[in-house]
């Protein structure tokens, strides 16, 4: 402001016309915010919901805050993530498997309505219809959310961002299932040309807390038939699974499961599998890719994300699950069958991200 006070006093001094003055006061002043306007990243808010843009890439995330799910990914006005709706409306309050959506406090099945924490079992009550009713729980019980309430919500020069909390803690019916005090934080970020999902847990309980946290994205391409698309996946380790779809706790090289893991065509598997030991770059990340004829969607994982379970159902997506352990892994550590479980320690926090970043849309 005292730089346009400067060029004011300096244009006044030069008998410049009142009228002309004015015409020139009002571009200095109003220039910062055409300016803003005009900038590569917005974040707006419509009741529940926010956007994210990045205006250069065309990547646009539609957040539903009260859920913590960003419902709608797309670039250039093209879905990357399944739509199964028409309006919003069809699936407010019911987000299931649409979305990002979040799979917590344990990652796909379980093989009872139970699970373990160091050395204590602890049993779910199916009264309560959060977890299932069948012998198999599956997903968590986070998924239908709607207490998620918004911390920020903004856009710089950089990227675009809302962040959201949740406090497990508060919430009856998740401790009754689940009684370690916690809280979630999560925030959607749009940033050249990706969507990062990142996520924090902070641990409030006395003892330690296990994390079996995993995310389940359904993916999509709009360039090509789906008999047409293939998926890599940087990894090195298949586990064998039980019909239940549940780890025997066996494992083998990828190679003997997928003999080229980095070209699979989507038409010739059939895939709900659990795949470790992930190929990282130098910082750390691993990649899954779906690949079309000039369009695909690369899933980047970071490294507290140690598994990565990939599914082709006979539809027109794909989900790569970023998932930061395996399948049941709450009940096969107590069985001595994995030993990759992570946990937080009293007062301690957890946080990680994964990266969707589609191109050539």
């Amino acid at each position: 402001m005292r730089k346009t006070h400067y060029a004011v006093l300096q244009l006044r001094r030069s008998h410049v016309p009142l009228v002309a003055l004015a015409l020139i006061v009002a571009g200095l002043l109003f220039h910062p915010l055409a300016a803003d306007a005009q900038s590569r990243y917005d974040t707006s808010r419509a009741g529940d919901v926010v956007t994210l843009s990045d205006r250069r890439t065309q990547l646009v995330v539609r957040v539903l805050t009260t859920a913590s799910n960003a419902y709608q990914v797309t670039v250039k006005g093209e879905d990357v993530i399944r739509r199964t709706w028409n309006t919003l409306d069809d699936i407010r309050g019911r987000m299931g498997l649409n979305g990002v959506p979040l799979l917590w406090p344990y990652a796909n099945r379980l093989d009872e309505q139970a699970f373990y924490a160091n050395g204590q079992r602890y049993s779910f009550d199916p009264g309560l219809g959060n977890t299932g009713r069948g012998a198999i729980p599956i997903h968590g019980f986070v998924t239908g959310a709607d207490a998620w309430k918004v911390v920020e919500a903004k856009a710089d020069s950089r990227s675009a961002w809302v962040t959201m909390k949740l406090d497990f803690f508060r919430i009856p019916r998740y401790m009754k299932q689940f009684p370690f005090a916690h809280t979630l934080s999560m925030t959607y970020r749009v940033q050249d040309g990706a969507l990062e999902v990142h996520t924090r847990i902070d641990s409030l309980s006395d003892e330690p807390m296990p994390v079996a946290i995993g995310f389940h994205p359904y993916f999509q391409l709009t360039d090509s038939p789906r008999e047409e698309w293939r998926i890599a996946i940087g990894a090195k380790t298949h586990w064998k699974l039980e019909p239940s779809k549940l780890p025997t706790g066996e494992t083998e090289p990828i190679t003997r499961f997928l003999p080229d893991p980095k070209h699979v065509l989507v038409k010739d598997v059939m895939l709900d599998d659990i795949f470790t030991d992930l190929e990282r770059d130098a910082r750390g990340q691993a990649t899954l890719s779906l690949i079309g004829k000039a369009q695909q969607v690369d899933v980047l994982i970071g490294p507290k994300f140690r598994t990565a379970l990939v599914y082709t159902p006979p539809n027109t997506s794909v989900a790569f699950e970023p998932m930061a352990a395996i399948t049941n892994a709450l009940n096969l550590t107590q069985k001595g069958l994995y030993k990759e479980l992570q946990s937080i320690e009293p007062g301690g926090s957890w946080e990680e991200s994964f990266w969707i970043r589609p191109h050539g849309f």
